[in-house]
This record gives C-alpha cells, structure tokens and sequence, in this order.
C-alpha cells in the first residue's frame, strides 16, 4: 500500500472513530443540509443541539485558516465545539483518541498564537491554515508553540489502537520510529534534527521544512 493511499485510510478512520466516539457518548449526530462542509455535524444529547467541527490529524496538530476578511476563523467562528480526531504521536503513532473541546478555548488558544506570531514579525496570509499542537505544552519561545496542549488540557473520549482501522491483522501499521544515531555519529547532524533546529528558529512546522542534500 502506497504512503498516500494509506495517509488516506488514516484519515478517513480518524473521522469515523470522531463520529463512533460521539455516538458512544450518547450524541446523535447528522449532516447539516446546505453547510458545504464537509466536516461539519450537528450534535445533539439531552435536549441541546452543537455545532461540532470534526478536524483529523496525523501529525498531533490541527489547523483553520482566517476568514476572507481576516476577522475570524474560518468554520472554527461557527462551532460550538471541535473534535479533534489525532494519532497520538507522530514519529511512532500506536492509537488514535477523540478529544471533545469548547469552540470559545480554541478560539482563544488560535487568537492568541496568531496574535504572537505577528508580533514575531511572522507572515501569515489570509486563507492559509494556522497550525496548533494538540499535545505541545504551552510556551512562548518557540512561538508556534503558544495555544498548544488542547489535547491534554481535554482528556481523550476514545481511544483506539491503529491496529484496529480494518482488523487485527491490518496492513496500516504505525510507522517505525527513527533509528537510533550509532555511538560513532553521535556527533552528527541528522536530518530530523535540522528540521527541528530550523523549525524553531523560523517559527514554523517541521513539516514545512525541505532538506536537500547533495552528495
């Protein structure tokens, strides 16, 4: 199975275990007719009706971009709550959890990390995502990391072993952590640790760093 075609099936499992954990909580939810976005639900339990927004994610951040505007996040202004769907790591990811989080928290860990990253003189177009770390702790310095930890400030609703997405002897297996540096490299750069290094000196994901080495 191919990298993409698996990053694929992750991602559509994460969103059914999001709607399997509602359900288990007793929330029915539906389709909200005419919204145009697909990760949108309408939750209800008890007598009180949410606006969910379902966010999935493979690398333990989530994102939403700003309004056209700039006044406001896109999808996130509407919601009442976000359910965050995630792996738990992601170097060495073993289970995907559910975490159930207030839309007025996000909101204020969002307007809070885009506000820092302003005044860090970062540059931030409109209609592009703005990333947060669900299980980051909180700091100042590295900046991208201010607004981080929604996932441990909100105990997960579920919790499911990726063994599980198809069956016990499913192909989508965690991805092997990275080995080990021998004792007689210890010294040497690796390229996960650039990454790190260059993330945290520009304010941005690893993920948005491309290395290229020339032998």
């Amino acid at each position: 199975m191919s990298a993409t075609l698996e990053k694929v099936s992750i991602r559509k499992w994460l969103f059914e275990l999001a709607i399997e954990a509602l359900e288990a909580d007793d929330w029915k939810v539906e389709k909200i007719p005419g919204s145009g976005k697909s990760s949108i639900r309408k939750i209800t339990k008890d007598g009180i009706e949410r606006v969910a927004t379902i966010r999935t994610s493979q690398d333990t951040w989530i994102a939403f971009p700003r309004t056209d505007d700039g006044s406001a996040w896109a999808t996130l202004e509407d919601a009442d709550v976000v359910i965050a769907s995630s792996v738990n790591d992601k170097e060495n990811p073993k289970f995907g959890q559910v975490h159930i989080i207030e839309a007025d928290d996000m909101r204020a860990r969002f307007d809070r990390l885009y506000k820092a990253r302003q005044e860090a003189g970062h540059t931030l177009p409109i209609g592009r995502g703005v990333w947060i770390s669900l299980y980051g702790r909180e700091v100042s310095d590295p900046v991208y990391y201010v607004g981080a930890g929604a996932g441990l400030a909100n105990p997960p609703l579920l919790k499911r072993k990726l063994l599980d997405m198809e069956s016990d002897k499913s192909e989508l297996v965690a991805a092997e952590s990275e080995p080990k540096v021998p004792e007689s490299n210890a010294g040497s750069l690796t390229i996960a640790e650039a990454k790190r290094r260059l993330a945290a000196t520009f304010g941005v994901r690893e993920d948005d760093i491309s290395i290229t080495v020339n032998g």
